[in-house]
């Protein structure tokens, strides 16, 4: 096969793992990298400038989830948002976590010393609300249930109203992880069923190393960092007023054009997963009530060469969760769902962005049939 990436245009399918900064978000990120570059906490003009941004950063946050701005922690991106989550709400009882969970909410449950549980999903890669009462029916000793909004492998989207009504009735806080929900879900709606939601910008078009930790009025929270006052104390730390500036931006922008967004993309999935079907039946469309910015795709057969040869080819795209790419363990997301760990090893995520174009759509399509038929020759 021939290096399609040196004769045509790389396309980028890889949106899930981050996404190229919005010219928007980089012009209300500029003037805190230079001239109001000022330290928040300082008590001079150059620190009130920054701190002033940063508020007005915290109350567009709130205005677009509906909560309250104390209620807005800013944190260094979901990853940390997480695991301060599983570490710290409610963490006078046991955790329950999805068994689809990004790996900083599983790992941290098993690692932070508290009593967890994980609750089971079905093969389309959605939680059951049965398998959720159920697991909390048999373990009241739960004080913290964690779900995601949207799966960041399959993007199967879970049934976070059901799951809340169920916590909230036996008085369990509930987390939601709303990364990969940004740029699709209504995130007011979401946090009206959370007690608490993880944001992060560079899924969104923002910058990379800022993200958000919500956590609703009353609901039990221990700090993650000592050593200063800043977020009231919670997470010490000088603040990234650039990123803070450049993430709220980032989230009304997607919000505000999330219903564009959402048929863009379903579009260019449905173009792009038809033109594989068609040609080649043996392929696996992963997963139920997915998001329609994510196809995830598990061939029949082949190996972990396909991945590479993609890339070699131009098309950048990924086998799950771009934290783990390097880890040679199969995607614990698609074992959750009964897949063999061959099966999983073989798993590929393409997602789409704004600047998709459906040539690209097409084109992608077609260099993933020709990399499949190369490894089957």
């Amino acid at each position: 096969m021939r290096n399609t990436a040196q004769t045509e245009a790389r396309i980028y399918l890889d949106y899930a793992a981050t996404t190229p900064l919005r010219e928007e978000v980089s012009e209300a990120m500029r003037p805190l990298l230079q001239a109001q570059f000022g330290n928040p906490d300082s008590l001079h003009s150059f620190g009130r400038e920054a701190a002033y941004a940063v508020q007005n950063a915290r109350d567009t946050i709130a205005a677009l989830l509906g909560v309250k701005p104390r209620t807005v922690y800013f944190t260094s991106g979901g990853t940390e948002a997480g695991s301060w989550a599983v570490q710290g709400i409610a963490a006078q009882g046991a955790v329950c976590v999805s068994a689809i969970e990004h790996a900083a909410v599983l790992q941290t449950a098993r690692r932070c010393g508290r009593a967890y549980q994980i609750c089971s999903v079905a093969e389309d890669g959605v939680l059951r609300p049965q398998a959720a009462e159920a697991m909390l029916q048999a373990h009241p000793e739960i004080s913290l249930f964690c779900l995601m909004a949207v799966n960041n492998e399959t993007g199967c989207v879970q049934p976070v109203e059901e799951v809340a009504a169920l916590c909230h009735a036996r008085g369990v806080a509930l987390f939601v992880d709303c990364v990969q929900a940004q740029a699709t879900c209504d995130l007011k709606k979401l946090a009206a069923y959370a007690d608490a939601l993880a944001l992060s910008a560079h899924k969104i078009g923002g910058p990379k190393g800022v993200g958000a930790l919500v956590v609703k009025d009353g609901v039990p929270l221990k700090a993650l960092i000592m050593g200063g006052e800043q977020e009231r104390g919670m997470r010490g730390g000088t603040l990234n007023a650039a990123g803070i500036a450049g993430f709220a931006r980032a989230l009304a922008l997607a919000q505000a054009e999330r219903k564009a967004f959402c048929a863009h993309t379903a579009e260019l999935r449905d173009a792009f997963e038809g033109r594989i079907l068609s040609a080649y039946g043996e392929i696996a469309v992963d997963g139920a009530n997915r998001a329609p910015n994510v196809s995830h795709l598990t061939p029949k057969d082949g190996d972990g060469a396909l991945l590479s040869k993609l890339d070699l080819a131009g098309v950048a795209c990924s086998a799950g969760a771009a934290c783990s790419a390097h880890a040679a363990l199969p995607s614990h997301v698609l074992t959750a769902m009964g897949r063999s760990a061959d099966e999983a090893r073989r798993g590929l995520r393409f997602s789409f962005g704004a600047a998709t174009t459906a040539e690209e759509a097409c084109r992608a399509a077609d260099i993933l049939l020709a990399c499949i038929g190369e490894g089957r020759r």
